[in-house]
């Protein structure tokens, strides 16, 4: 299971760093995503790497988060900035680039405006 870290409080405009760790997975071979739930909404995308270094974003995030890889195959990181209120969510990490892996446990992400 992937251990999410790095979730907090911060005003807007602020910017965060999410870590997941899936040890023993398969992302060198497949890839990781990053997802979030808002309370009373679905589960979305935000952003996801695919094994070779294809990077795709949801437009929402767009141009103020950045998902990247660790030095180490099973670490994914999400670099968020400019953070809005409207981003405040658990923010999960998936061991599959599609979201049909395994779900970590999530980190909470409140941005106040």
């Amino acid at each position: 299971q992937p251990v999410e870290s790095g979730g907090g409080l911060v005003q807007s405009g602020g910017s965060l760093r999410l870590s997941c760790v899936a040890s023993g997975s398969a992302f060198a071979l497949s890839g990781m995503s990053w997802h979030r739930q808002a309370p009373g909404k679905q589960r979305d995308m935000v952003a996801r790497i695919i094994a070779g270094g294809v990077k795709d974003y949801a437009d929402s995030v767009k141009g103020r988060f950045t998902i990247s890889s660790g030095s180490a195959p099973d670490t994914v990181y999400l670099q968020m900035n400019s953070l809005k209120p409207e981003d405040t969510a658990v923010y999960y990490c998936n061991t599959a680039w599609n979201g049909n892996g395994v779900w970590g446990q999530g980190t909470q992400v409140t941005v106040s405006s």
